[in-house]
């Protein structure tokens, strides 16, 4: 097991120096020259000996790149009941989607803060397709379980089954959709951002594609059955319709910032509010009237008010040495100024040619322009809040005419 990279230690978060668990593409990253470290309990690549973390960003915007996701959580939630348990745990309006629509929302606690963001889709099926954080998977999944115990033991209708047998495989890219394209019966003109299918992918039956992502840019996330995730990850790696290549940690790392999105237990906690992180659109409109959800009237009072104390901003610099992860923010002047906020995480942006990071401010500090001084201890540096995403996001809403 190799030594994390210091461009991306946003990795750090859920890493660790004992060996962990194998995804079902383990011997895959072993044969393409994956650099493998453990994150959240698994054996999972950085990046991969034919590209740098830099050059597998810059291909990603560009092509399109193959990240394993397998380590995450999938489960399916059956029952009568279920829609209504799902809403009493989530910010999301389950009720309202659209059959093989999905979300992005939040678990929430009683004070309101973030217990992990996930993707809720209510399928056309008879069960809830969500994917959650693997580094939260030892709370998220006996959260769930004993929640739904719960349930049942007051005549409830609610089951919570994990697909342990499923690799989950995320094809990010402006390619993604040439590559896919005739290699499939899901229809892709239809398959907008946040809606579901179930079909066959090069010649692999029963796969469930997603188009959604983690980079900003168009993709899927394809769930496909364990034993054949490897072999349909060779049949992309073998693609004449795209360049297609794999990816790992660090890429999708800095592709995540660059588009700000939020990695969960850096930048969104159990202490941060959907509202102070900037995502009250995961808070759906009905369930902004019908509360219902852990913290909802803590979090719904912040709405209305608008009476946060700190804000998640994006952050930018020229040069220099990046902000990272729990680095303090100062007043920029006068010199020695009081500490008004910390960065969450932040690298150097390939795409961009600066450096970008996240960080919670106090709300006086947190409009476009501020400038702030990050305090790296003996040297000081300028930043500006800059409006994330960093780049223009290019998920895919339709066919255009």
């Amino acid at each position: 097991m190799n030594r994390l990279p210091r461009l991306f230690p946003a990795i750090r978060t859920y890493s660790s120096k004992t060996e962990g668990k194998k995804t079902c593409l383990y011997e895959l990253h072993k044969q393409h020259g994956g650099n493998l470290v453990n994150f959240a309990g698994y054996e999972m690549p950085v990046q991969y000996t034919d590209l740098s973390i830099k050059d597998s960003t810059l291909h990603t915007r560009k092509h399109v790149s193959i990240f394993d996701v397998s380590h995450m959580l999938q489960t399916h939630i059956t029952g009568k009941d279920r829609v209504a348990f799902i809403e009493s745990l989530t910010t999301a309006d389950v009720e309202g989607l659209k059959p093989n629509s999905g979300t992005l929302s939040v678990f929430t606690n009683e004070k309101g803060g973030i217990k992990d963001d996930l993707i809720v889709t209510k399928t056309d099926q008879d069960f809830i397709y969500m994917v959650t954080n693997a580094g939260c998977i030892d709370k998220d999944l006996p959260y769930l379980q004993e929640n739904a115990a719960s349930w049942r033991a007051k005549g409830k209708d609610v089951q919570i089954n994990t697909l342990d047998g499923r690799g989950l495989i995320a094809l990010q890219g402006p390619e993604m959709a040439a590559v896919l394209k005739g290699e499939t019966n899901i229809n892709l003109d239809e398959l907008t951002f946040m809606t579901t299918s179930v079909g066959k992918v090069f010649g692999l039956d029963n796969c469930r594609v997603t188009r959604c992502g983690y980079t900003g840019e168009d993709g899927v996330e394809i769930s496909v059955d364990a034993k054949h995730a490897s072999v349909l990850v060779e049949r992309l790696l073998a693609s004449k319709a795209g360049m297609v290549r794999l990816a790992g940690l660090g890429a999708r790392d800095a592709l995540r910032l660059e588009a700000g999105l939020c990695l969960y237990g850096n930048d969104i906690d159990e202490n941060t509010t959907p509202i102070e992180a900037g995502l009250a659109f995961v808070i759906a409109k009905r369930r902004r009237q019908t509360l219902g959800f852990p913290g909802a009237e803590i979090i719904v009072e912040q709405i209305e008010k608008k009476n946060w104390k700190k804000r998640r901003v994006g952050l930018v610099s020229e040069g220099g040495r990046a902000p990272r992860g729990h680095i303090p923010l100062n007043v920029a002047s006068p010199i020695g100024s009081a500490t008004i906020g910390f960065v969450t995480s932040g690298c150097p942006s390939p795409c961009l040619g600066k450096n970008v990071a996240m960080a919670y401010v106090d709300t006086p500090y947190s409009k476009d322009g501020t400038v702030l001084e990050v305090d790296f201890g003996a040297k000081q540096a300028k930043v500006t809040v800059q409006k994330m995403p960093f780049l223009k996001t290019n998920y895919y809403t339709g066919k255009k005419n």
